[in-house]
C-alpha cells in the first residue's frame, strides 16, 4: 500500500503560492510593565509588515533569535491567529477562512510540534494515535487502517510492533518519528515543523534530518522548518528567511545567504553559530530594543557595527538584490565583505 505523493495529485495549471503573507501585522494589547494591576496597555507588534511567499515544493527555513516573532508567524500561517492588518493567504484564500470552513486546510497542512511527546495522547497506543487522522479524514476504508498504520511506521523507520507501544516507552528520537508519521497520515502536501530535531543528540538529529529530506523528496512536500540552527537550515532547506523583531530582514537561497549574508544581522547570526548542529546560543552584542518601544529607523541599528546616520532615521523595507535575494537594509553587505568584517 502506497501513500500518494503530493506531487502526483492533480493541481490547477495556474497554481497560486501555498502561503502568501502581504504586509502582515500582528499587534497584541499588553499591560505596561510596572502597571500589572492597572488598565494601562500598549501595543506590542509581534509581527510588523511581514512579506513572505511559500511556493509549492519549496523548502524554507525560518530562523531568528528568541523573541523574533517566529512563533507568532507560525500561528498566523496555521490560522490560529488572525492578522491585525495585512493579508495572510493559503492558496489565494484567507488562512483563517480556509481553516474554519471545510477540511482541506486541516488535511493539507500538517504540523510537527516542538514538544512532540506532549502532542501525542499518552493514553493511546501509537497505532491508535496514527489511526485517528486516517479515520477522521477518511483516508482509507476501515479494513485498511491497520495496514496503513504499519506503512506509516515503516516510512519513518520504525518496526511494526511500535503500534502496540505507548509514547512513554519511546526514546526522544522514536517519539519524533511517530510525530512525523502522524503528520503524514493525512497525506498532506505541506509539512510545517517547529524545532523538530532540537534537544536530541547529534546522531539522532542527523538521522531525522536525513528522514525529513527523503520524505520531502519522495512525497513532493512543501516544507516550512522553524529552527535556531543554521546548520540544520543549510542541510534541509533550499531557502531561508531570517527574522528580527517582527520583521523578515533577509530571504534567499540558503547557501548563498549563509555564505555571504547581505544583512548585518544575518552575518551576526552566522558568526554566533558557525558549527553544524549548534543553535544560536550566545546573545549578539548590544541591547535588543523593546517591541513595546521600537526606535525610529532601522530596529537593528543599535546593535549594528555598520550603522550610519540615515539608519537612525529611515526604516528599511525588504527589497530585491541580485541573486534572487531580498534584504531590508539601507547599506547591505557586499559579496566581498567577509563575515568577520560585518
Amino acid at each position: 500500500m502506497k501513500i500518494t505523493p503530493a506531487r502526483d495529485r492533480a493541481r490547477p495549471a495556474n497554481e497560486q503560492p501555498v502561503f502568501e503573507l502581504l504586509d502582515v501585522q500582528k499587534v497584541f494589547r499588553v499591560r505596561t510593565p510596572g502597571h500589572v494591576l492597572s488598565r494601562v496597555t500598549r501595543d506590542l507588534r509581534a509581527l510588523d509588515g511581514v512579506r513572505l511567499e511559500v511556493r509549492q515544493g519549496a523548502s524554507i527555513a525560518l530562523v531568528g533569535e528568541s523573541g523574533s516573532g517566529k512563533s507568532t508567524l507560525l500561528r498566523v500561517l496555521l490560522g490560529l491567529d488572525e492578522p491585525t492588518d495585512g493579508r495572510a493567504l493559503y492558496r489565494a484564500r484567507p488562512i483563517v477562512e480556509a481553516r474554519r470552513h471545510g477540511t482541506d486546510f486541516a488535511r493539507d497542512v500538517a504540523m510537527v510540534y516542538q514538544d512532540a511527546r506532549a502532542s501525542i495522547d499518552p493514553r493511546m497506543t501509537i497505532g491508535a494515535a496514527l489511526a485517528e487522522p486516517l479515520r477522521h479524514f477518511g483516508i482509507v476504508p476501515e479494513v485498511e487502517v491497520a495496514d496503513r498504520t504499519a506503512d506509516l511506521l515503516a516510512r519513518v523507520g520504525l518496526p511494526p510492533d511500535t503500534a502496540r507501544r505507548y509514547v512513554a516507552g519511546l526514546s526522544g528520537g522514536q517519539v519524533r518519528r511517530v510525530a512525523i508519521a502522524r503528520a503524514l497520515a493525512s497525506e498532506p502536501s505541506v509539512l510545517v515543523a517547529d524545532e523538530a530535531v532540537s534537544g536530541l543528540d547529534v546522531t539522532t538529529q542527523a538521522q531525522l534530518l536525513t528522514l525529513l529530506a527523503r520524505l520531502r523528496r519522495e512525497m513532493g512536500l512543501t516544507l516550512l522548518f522553524i529552527t535556531h540552527d543554521l546548520g540544520v537550515a543549510s542541510y534541509l532547506c533550499d531557502e531561508i528567511a531570517i527574522m528580527y523583531l517582527g520583521r523578515i530582514v533577509e530571504t534567499g537561497p540558503t547557501d548563498a545567504v549563509l555564505a555571504a549574508p547581505a544583512h548585518p544581522y544575518s552575518a551576526a547570526l552566522r558568526r554566533a553559530a558557525p558549527e553544524f548542529f549548534a543553535p544560536i546560543a550566545d546573545a549578539l552584542p548590544g541591547e535588543i530594543p523593546s517591541p513595546l518601544d521600537l526606535p525610529p529607523g532601522c530596529r537593528f541599528a543599535g546593535r549594528c557595527p555598520r550603522a550610519e546616520e540615515d539608519c537612525l532615521r529611515i526604516d528599511p523595507q525588504l527589497a530585491p538584490i541580485p541573486g534572487g535575494r531580498k534584504v531590508a537594509c539601507l547599506h547591505p553587505l557586499s559579496s566581498q565583505t567577509s563575515i568577520g568584517q560585518a
